[in-house]
C-alpha cells in the first residue's frame, strides 16, 4: 500500500500516515508495562521485602482489578462519546506513574490497596482507547492486521521492560523497578500525543460504520446486551481470566519462598519468555483469525491454560518454570488479538464498540480479581500446588463452555488476510499498517 500523509476517508480501508503509524507503534510499545502497573512484581516485592502473607498479597493485587471493574465500562462509554481520546490516554498514564511511585514509598496495607485501586481505574482507559484509535485510524478491513501489530509491539515492549525490571531490581533494588514503570508511562503519554487528531475517524472509532447507522446515535444498552453472543463471550473471557490472572503471581511467590534473592530474576525470565512467544503468536493470530475464523483460534488459547496450570505444580526449578511460561505466550498472544476482533464483529453498526470493550474488561476484571483473592486464600489454607490445581480446573471449565456455547462471529463477507497486503514488524517508512 503506498505511503501517504493524508489518510483515506473510506471507513472500511484506510491508510495510516507515517506519523500516526509510528506513534501508534510507540504507544503500544511503551504502554506494555503500564497497563498492569507493577503486575506480578508487586506480589514478590511485598512478600520478600515486607513479609506480607499470601492473603494480604491477594487482596492487594485484587484491588487493581476492582478499580478496573468499577471504571472500565464507564471508561468505554466515555471513549465512545469523546473526541479527546489522546488526552485521556495521556492523563491515565500519568496517574499510573504517580501511583507506582506511591506504592514503593508508602508500602502500607491501606495505602497499597487504595493506590492499586486508583491504578486499576486509570488503566481502564487504555484498552478501549487503543481499540478506538486503531479502528478510527486504520479502518475495519485493516483491523485484524493492525491489532496483531499492536499486540506484537506491546509484547515487545513487555520483553524490554521485564528485562530492565529484573536487571535493575537485582542490581539496584526494587525501587528502580517502580521508577521504570513511571518512566514508561511518561513515554506512553508523549507517544499518544504524537497521533494527529485530524486523522481519527471518530464515527468509525465507535463502530458506527454500518450503512444507515453512520452518524446516528448509538443503540440502546438493552438492545446491545440482548445479543446472546455478547453475554456468552463475556462469560467465557471472565472464566479465562479467573483461571489465568493469579497463575504467574503464585509462581513468583512460590519461587520467592525457595530462592529469596533470585526471585525477581526468575519472574523477569518468565515474563520475557512469554512475551517473546507472544510477538509471533499475535501476528499469526491476526492472520488466522481472518482465515480460520475467530472461534477456532480463540479455542486454542483456552485449551492451553489448564495444561499450564498443572505443569506449574511439577517443579520450582527456574529453567522449568520459564519453559512452562512459554505456554502463556500462546494463550495471551491469541487473547489480546482475537478478543478485540470479536468485539468489533459483534458491535459493527451499533456505535457501542468501546462501551462493549469496557463492559468486557469489567467482566474479565471481575474474573481476575476473584482469581487473586481465591488463589491467595487457597494457598494460605492448602499450599501453592492446591492453588494452581484449582485454577487449572477453572480453566478447563472455561475451555469447555466456550467451545460449546460461543458461535463464530467473523462476517462471511470479510476478505481473508491472505488477500491483503501484510505488514512486516519493522519500524520503517516503507511499512504499512
Amino acid at each position: 500500500m503506498p505511503e501517504t500523509d493524508e489518510p483515506m476517508t473510506d471507513s472500511h480501508e484506510r491508510t495510516l500516515s507515517a506519523t500516526d503509524r509510528g506513534a501508534l507503534d510507540a504507544l503500544n510499545f511503551f504502554l506494555a508495562d503500564v497497563r498492569d502497573g507493577m503486575g506480578p512484581f508487586l506480589g514478590t516485592f511485598l512478600r520478600e521485602n515486607h513479609h506480607w502473607d499470601p492473603g494480604q498479597v491477594g487482596i492487594a493485587l485484587a484491588a487493581s482489578q476492582i478499580g478496573t471493574v468499577l471504571a472500565q465500562t464507564p471508561a468505554g462509554a466515555l471513549i465512545d462519546r469523546i473526541r479527546w481520546k489522546r488526552l485521556a490516554v495521556a492523563l491515565a498514564a500519568a496517574a499510573v506513574a504517580v501511583g507506582c511511585v506511591a506504592l514503593y514509598v508508602v508500602p502500607v496495607f491501606a495505602v497499597v490497596v487504595s493506590v492499586q485501586a486508583a491504578i486499576g481505574a486509570a488503566a481502564a482507559v487504555f484498552p478501549p482507547a487503543i481499540g478506538a484509535l486503531t479502528l478510527g485510524l486504520a479502518g475495519r478491513a485493516a483491523m485484524p492486521r493492525r491489532t496483531g501489530r499492536n499486540e506484537a509491539f506491546n509484547h515487545g515492549g513487555n520483553v524490554v521492560a521485564a528485562a530492565l525490571a529484573g536487571g535493575t531490581a537485582y542490581l539496584l533494588g526494587y525501587g528502580a523497578m517502580f521508577l521504570l514503570v513511571a518512566a514508561m508511562a511518561a513515554a506512553s503519554a508523549a507517544a499518544v500525543l504524537m497521533i494527529r487528531e485530524r486523522d481519527i475517524d471518530h464515527e468509525l472509532a465507535r463502530g458506527a460504520d454500518d450503512g444507515e447507522a453512520q452518524g446516528r446515535a448509538a443503540i440502546g444498552l438493552r438492545a446491545l446486551f440482548e445479543d446472546r453472543r455478547i453475554a456468552v463471550f463475556m462469560a467465557s473471557t471472565t472464566l479465562f481470566h479467573f483461571a489465568n490472572a493469579a497463575m504467574l503471581p503464585l509462581v513468583g511467590q512460590k519461587s520467592g519462598d525457595g530462592m529469596k534473592s533470585g526471585a525477581p530474576v526468575v519472574m523477569s525470565a518468565c515474563i520475557i519468555a512469554a512475551q517473546v512467544v507472544m510477538v509471533p503468536v499475535a501476528l499469526a493470530a491476526s492472520r488466522l483469525a481472518s482465515s480460520w475464523g475467530r472461534k477456532p483460534v480463540f479455542l486454542v488459547g483456552f485449551a492451553i491454560l489448564p495444561v499450564r496450570g498443572l505443569l506449574y505444580c511439577v517443579s520450582v526449578n527456574p529453567f522449568y518454570l520459564v519453559a512452562v511460561q512459554l505456554l502463556d505466550g500462546i494463550g495471551a498472544g491469541i487473547f489480546g488479538v482475537v478478543s478485540v476482533l470479536v468485539v468489533a464483529d459483534l458491535t459493527k453498526g451499533t456505535g457501542r464498540f468501546n462501551l462493549t470493550q469496557g463492559a468486557l474488561a469489567t467482566a474479565t476484571g471481575i474474573g481476575a480479581g476473584l482469581s487473586n483473592v481465591l488463589a491467595g486464600f487457597v494457598v494460605k489454607a492448602a499450599g501453592f500446588n492446591a492453588g494452581l490445581v484449582t485454577l487449572a480446573a477453572i480453566a478447563a471449565a472455561a475451555a469447555l463452555f466456550f467451545g460449546l456455547a460461543m458461535p463464530e462471529t467473523m462476517r462471511a463477507d470479510e476478505p481473508p488476510t491472505s488477500d491483503r497486503v501484510d505488514t512486516p514488524l519493522v519500524l520503517t517508512t516503507n511499512a504499512t499498517s
